[in-house]
């Protein structure tokens, strides 16, 4: 592998999500200083948006707020009382130091509650989950995406073209489903599948599973198993970092 396919797929991760956290923050600072590196992480950005069409968005809790207000409503003191005798600008600016340390207190209290509600919820297990597809030293042919919770796929080609008089066809192989990888699907001529291809299978073993991409004769294998060597990808949580 060349040191530019190495960068770029390093670069591909760093979008996608999956870098690990002390290379993130490499890059992302080496992407301040170097201006033709920010050119080919915005052109990766661009490549891969597409990907957030299939990633949900996740609402917060519509309690959340509310739950907020009534703990601060519960531990709001009294709002000090004027005083009927009292005159006069030393006074005035008493009742403005006492407005603004009430006021400044709220906000902080506002702030530690937010934190601690936050700290609270539970984090959502991923659902989302993206597979590279790379062959020896080229770069990336393929990306995968993966809904486990709604088990629809997505898939994008990258650097892959059309090839005529053949097709690619994406296979799945899993210790349950027995020694011989199964085919999932014949990409069309846009080279994309039926998002719901995966629905008969469970989210576990989709999370294990190896898929592989294999270039085929027109229409898919006639044997029901790949005739060439086929690329593979693994499912990595999208967003996470890689363990």
């Amino acid at each position: 592998m060349t040191e530019r396919d190495d960068l770029d797929l390093q670069i591909a991760e760093f979008v996608l999500g999956t870098l690990p956290a002390d290379e993130r923050d490499a890059l992302r600072a080496q992407r301040e200083q170097d201006a033709a590196l920010d050119r080919r992480i915005a052109a990766w950005e661009e490549r891969l948006a597409g990907m957030a069409d299939d990633v949900a968005p996740v609402a917060p809790d519509p309690e959340l707020f509310a739950r907020i207000e009534r703990l601060l409503d519960q531990g709001a003191p009294a709002a000090p009382q004027a005083d009927a005798d009292s005159s006069g600008q030393v006074v005035r600016l008493n009742r403005q130091l006492r407005r603004w340390r009430w006021s400044t207190a709220v906000a902080s209290a506002a702030a530690l509650v937010l934190v601690a509600v936050l700290m609270l919820q539970p984090e959502p297990a991923p659902s989302s989950f993206v597979a590279v597809f790379q062959h020896n030293d080229q770069q990336p042919a393929f990306l995968l995406t993966v809904d486990l919770e709604q088990r629809r796929l997505n898939i994008r080609p990258v650097t892959a073209q059309a090839q005529p008089d053949k097709s690619y066809q994406l296979w799945i192989k899993a210790d349950e489903l027995g020694p011989n990888p199964r085919s999932v699907g014949v990409l069309g001529q846009n080279l994309e599948l039926d998002q719901g291809a995966l629905s008969g299978y469970d989210p576990a073993l989709l999370r294990e599973a190896t898929f592989g991409i294999s270039l085929e004769p027109p229409g898919g294998s006639p044997t029901g198993q790949p005739t060439g060597p086929a690329i593979h990808g693994y499912l990595y949580p999208a967003g996470a970092e890689k363990n």
